[in-house]
């Protein structure tokens, strides 16, 4: 995400300066690795907000100012010399946005990868929230105009829009092992062919289907008839998005949609840690803090 603003202000000949926090002590508000982009009138990223980091964007446009090319560290004791509640300690990195900073910016590891079927209001509205996240979304719909004709700043460079004439369930098979999916097309017909296609293929972390428990319902009826165990059905999140946030807006059901794919890839990201458990003779279900640990 980051790493394409940069690629960006590189190309069109911004001068900014990469700052990155370089090690960490102690509490502190972002982790090593985390970067911000800071240009004399704009910034991108945030390396933990508060003094830190108006004290950061202010030498590094003192920098720009002076054309500063060599690499800097600083160290910043977030307690007595900022008066930060966290008390650790932070040095940041200061270098100017080169093509070698750009190369040594290691890509970001995708949350997860997400089919999104549907690019009416609440697909729009959900796909300008995953704009701003570290994850890779296939949008897929029938109807090219219904994608956003224009982006503010841009195309979000992880969201790839993908336009089927025909066929839009053969598009399920494209998506790599352990995906998320979501369905919320204009058609029922549609949903219930991309349903069936999701179950089938049974290697999903997350199947969200938009509608209510009576559509639920009805398409568990009609895929039960067709083969499909209700084992994989319940694995179908439908009604979709995180219990307890009213609203039928096209906002707020993006808001608890995105909420609920963010906890989704959570667990799957800790699985691999109860299975360990598990696989040693472990009690069935990890504590809390093996869970909070595997993150």
């Amino acid at each position: 995400m980051l790493k394409a603003v940069a690629q960006h202000w590189h190309e069109a000949g911004r001068p900014a300066v990469v700052v990155e926090v370089h090690t960490t002590q102690g509490s502190v508000p972002r982790e090593a690795g985390t970067r911000m982009l800071v240009a004399a009138e704009a910034v991108a990223g945030t390396v933990g907000g508060g003094r830190l980091e108006l004290d950061a964007i202010e030498l590094a446009r003192q920098r720009l100012a002076q054309r500063i090319e060599a690499v800097e560290v600083r160290r910043y004791p977030l307690g007595p010399a900022l008066g930060q509640c966290c008390g650790g300690v932070v040095t940041l990195r200061y270098s100017p946005l080169t093509p070698a900073e750009l190369r040594a910016w290691p890509d970001e590891t995708p949350l997860f990868h997400l089919q999104l079927y549907g690019a009416g209001h609440v697909g729009r509205a959900i796909a300008r929230l995953l704009a701003t996240l570290p994850c890779r979304v296939d949008w897929i719909d029938e109807r090219d105009d219904e994608f956003p004709a224009v982006w503010p700043g841009g195309w979000p460079a992880n969201i790839e829009r993908v336009c089927v004439d025909d066929g839009v369930e053969a598009e399920v098979a494209q998506a790599p092992p352990g995906a998320h999916y979501l369905v919320l097309t204009h058609r029922h017909d549609l949903d219930l062919r991309l349903t069936e296609a999701i179950l089938r293929r049974a290697d999903f972390a997350y199947f969200g289907l938009i509608g209510s428990a009576t559509k639920r319902a009805r398409f568990e009826h009609r895929l039960l008839e067709r083969g499909v165990s209700a084992q994989t059905l319940a694995r179908m999140t439908c009604p979709i998005g995180l219990p307890g946030i009213a609203g039928k807006a096209p906002e707020l059901i993006a808001v608890a949609v995105v909420a609920q794919l963010l906890l989704a890839a959570g667990q799957a990201a800790a699985w691999p840690l109860v299975s360990a458990l598990q696989d040693r003779g472990a009690a069935a279900s990890p504590s809390p803090h093996d869970l909070r640990a595997s993150r």
